[in-house]
């Protein structure tokens, strides 16, 4: 059900991008923008770990270094039927953890400091269980797809908005529309986009507990971890905090604010879905 519907949303981004694209540009319009997204974020997607390390001034760490959490990721990736990924711990008080890389052979897992003081080993192999799902679902491809469609519908508003707009047969696009498609259609994209997000982190914890066995454990580290993320600001880049198992910036957020417009789903409903998991088995 999840893939179900992360393919329609997908399906749903795509039909956008086609759609304004021909209402803007025509068939020009269409590839001229996704071709512009592409490239931003396919630079993005290749250098995505180093860049996402910075952000959270993260240092790898080898086997010597962190050994109980090495042996620990180790051991999961090897359930997972992953290769071993590079591990790296972030100074942050706040307990966190984030996934990253192109793909499985060039994956990266992070812990936080507060992370590993505050959570139990439950708790602890439940989170990176949870990274080791991303990983294994290519989640981060999936991502930089979405983020491409989403890109490429804010190119195709603002060519439509400084430019008038340009169908195949060189009428100009109507002023109101290129207007309006400049305000609404990157907000859309960006509805999908956290859309498709929140589905991942669903089945990142779904394929998290089977990894490691003990759903519940991760419910509590999802407890633990949104209660204390309002409590323990983290400073981090808002493109990378999408990464995290909970929102670092929960701390600077405001109250209230409808779920549509997060890329995490709401804590209790994630803990729902975990203990639904808990009971069948």
């Amino acid at each position: 059900m999840n893939n179900l519907k992360v393919f329609l949303l997908m399906a749903g981004l795509t039909g956008l991008v086609i759609a304004i694209g021909q209402m803007v540009g025509g068939g020009t319009g269409a590839v001229m923008g996704l071709l512009m997204a592409a490239g931003m974020n396919l630079f993005m997607y290749w250098g995505s770990s180093s860049m996402v390390l910075r952000s959270y001034r993260a240092q790898v760490v080898t086997a010597t270094e962190a050994p109980e959490l090495y042996e620990m990721v180790d051991r999961l990736r090897q359930r997972a039927g992953l290769p071993m990924p590079t591990v790296a711990i972030a100074p942050h008080d706040q307990p966190n953890a984030f996934a990253t890389g192109r793909n499985p052979e060039h994956s990266v897992v992070c812990v936080t400091e507060g992370l590993l003081r505050l959570m139990t080993k439950d708790e602890l192999e439940g989170v990176i269980a949870h990274e080791l799902a991303h990983i294994k679902n290519r989640d981060m491809l999936l991502q930089t797809i979405a983020a491409t469609m989403a890109g490429a519908i804010a190119n195709i508003a603002q060519f439509a908005f400084f430019f008038g707009g340009r169908s195949d047969d060189d009428e100009g696009a109507n002023p109101l529309v290129a207007i309006a498609l400049l305000i609404i259609g990157p907000i859309v994209a960006m509805v999908i986009q956290f859309a498709i997000s929140r589905q991942r982190e669903f089945k990142a914890d779904a394929v998290g507990a089977e990894i490691s066995g003990r759903p519940l454990s991760l419910a509590n580290a999802l407890t633990r971890l949104d209660h204390t993320a309002r409590r323990i600001p983290m400073q981090v880049a808002p493109n990378a905090a999408p990464l995290a198992i909970v929102n670092p910036l929960a701390a600077f957020s405001l109250r209230g604010v409808s779920k549509w417009m997060s890329t995490h789903p709401p804590t209790e409903e994630r803990v729902a879905a975990l203990k639904a998991i808990a009971a069948a088995q």
